[in-house]
């Protein structure tokens, strides 16, 4: 069969473009195949003609040969022309076939884990007053740089492949310490296994530890964040009532079905800030081993406590296994180091540590080895020492310009820690229509319905201050004050 000389227009090369010349060949012979202008069965020149004809390298000719080959347009054989063999739907084209399944979309655990049950713009942009962000302000730049080089430097190849799946070494050894002094973790190095995100060891633990149709306990309201995991599991949740001092265990034991796991957040209770008193710690260690039950102690922002003595945490107080602490670094250090941690009790860890590895649930090798020498060096104790002095004062002065613009519209009080308030709406307002029209003025604070899951739901907004400038935090007040006038008139 002939072989065509290619036809002016049928591939024209602009040698200006920023599009390298074997794409641009690609995608001219994939238009013209299309289009009908080449049919199967039609013979292309060989490279080195085509290369000749264009005054190009027959590499470059091979290249865009090899895509067409790839997509089943063009046969490539050695010595022989390459060959038109398989014609496409032109663009916009309709493929007509008998007995076609439509594609099934998510599933219903992938509806339930792709909700926003936030009801807000979390995680799309950082804008000003966003809960759970921290300030990028005052972040030490500069020693997480000279720690994250050294990891660079010193790293062995070995740290770098499958040797730790639960996390580094040195690490796990250095937070354990860390841990027994600050929180009264009772815990080995190899108890601690290292992972991404919170998220993260929430749906690993969830499903490690539960069948579809199990129960979970989760503090109502409460962290949407736990409340997404479970529901990925599959599992059904109940809320348990929380007052001014955190969750109410009394009397759990007597619920039917008992849970598999119990959510809790007792260092500050998430969102209104409470700091369980430690006759509740025990009475809940006390239930949860009555029921068989493990309790998941988030330890939210522990590292922020502005007033008072730290109560130790549930993990150091339970004897028999009946805990798991989880930590993070989000909200101390950045989110984006994706570096944070579960203690598991020793019977768990190790299988554990395979539903992580299995999952795919590894933090980065270098953040981890940056890690245990910023915390080693002292960097991170400085840092806390630092930010909890500079977050005081911002949540003070969001408090008080909150209370100063709005006055009895709304109940609010100075955090005991924390990074965001929880601001309550004195009036019957839809706050999740307050929320939105404060996150079209560029300010991501979220509605507090959302947190509700069984109780009657108080309207109000969380709002985040450690990032928070004064003219942030009385713009955006001042915006809340604007959203509440609209929605009462």
């Amino acid at each position: 069969m002939k072989v065509p000389e290619l036809l002016e227009g049928v591939c024209d090369l602009d040698r200006s473009s920023s599009v390298p010349l074997s794409q641009q060949i690609y995608r001219a012979l994939r238009e013209a195949v299309g289009q009908g202008r080449l049919k199967v069965g039609m013979r292309l020149p060989s490279s080195r003609s085509f290369a000749q004809q264009q005054r190009i390298s027959r590499n470059t000719v091979n290249t865009a040969y090899e895509l067409l080959k790839a997509e089943g347009i063009v046969e490539v054989s050695a010595g022989v022309a390459p060959v038109i063999v398989g014609g496409i739907a032109p663009e916009g084209a309709k493929i007509h076939s008998v007995n076609t399944v439509p594609p099934r979309g998510l599933s219903k655990r992938g509806n339930q884990l792709a909700k926003n049950l936030r009801g807000d713009s979390w995680g799309q942009r950082h804008e000003a007053l966003q809960p759970g962000a921290p300030a990028l302000d005052i972040f030490p730049y500069e020693n997480w740089a000279r720690c994250l080089r050294r990891a660079v430097r010193t790293v062995r190849s070995s740290d770098l492949l499958y040797q730790h799946p639960s996390g580094y070494p040195a690490l796990k050894a250095i937070l354990a310490d860390y841990l027994a002094s600050e929180r009264g973790v009772r815990a080995t190095a190899e108890q601690i296994l290292i992972v991404p995100s919170m998220q993260a060891a929430l749906a690993g633990i969830s499903q490690a530890l539960t069948d579809p149709g199990d129960t979970a306990w989760i503090e109502d309201p409460g962290y949407m964040g736990a409340r997404t995991a479970f529901h990925g599991a599959g599992l059904n949740i109940r809320g348990l009532p929380v007052d001014e001092y955190g969750v109410l265990p009394d009397g759990l034991e007597n619920e039917s079905p008992h849970p598999r796991l119990i959510y809790v957040t007792p260092s500050h209770q998430y969102p209104f800030g409470a700091r369980l008193p430690l006759a509740r710690r025990l009475a809940l260690i006390e239930n949860a081993s009555r029921m068989g039950a493990t309790i998941l102690e988030d330890d939210y922002d522990s590292e922020f406590l502005f007033e008072g003595r730290p109560v130790a945490a549930l993990q150091g107080l339970a004897g028999g296994g009946e805990v798991i602490y989880l930590g993070t670094f989000s909200k101390s250090l950045l989110p984006g180091l994706r570096v944070s941690y579960a203690v598991a009790p020793k019977y768990l860890s190790g299988p554990l540590a395979g539903v992580f590895r299995n999952m795919g649930q590894l933090a980065n090798v270098h953040a981890q080895i940056a890690l245990a020498d910023f915390i080693d060096s002292g960097h991170y104790r400085a840092h806390l020492k630092r930010i909890r002095s500079v977050y005081q004062q911002r949540g003070n002065d969001l408090v008080a310009a909150l209370k100063e613009e709005l006055g009895n519209a709304v109940s609010v009080e100075p955090p005991l820690g924390n990074v965001q308030v929880t601001v309550r709406f004195n009036e019957d307002l839809d706050d999740r229509k307050v929320a939105r029209g404060m996150q079209a003025r560029g300010f991501s604070v979220s509605p507090l319905s959302v947190c509700y899951l069984d109780a009657a739901p108080e309207p109000g907004l969380i709002i985040g201050f450690a990032g928070a400038t004064e003219d942030q935090i009385h713009g955006g007040v001042r915006a809340l004050s604007d959203q509440l006038s609209a929605r009462r008139g």
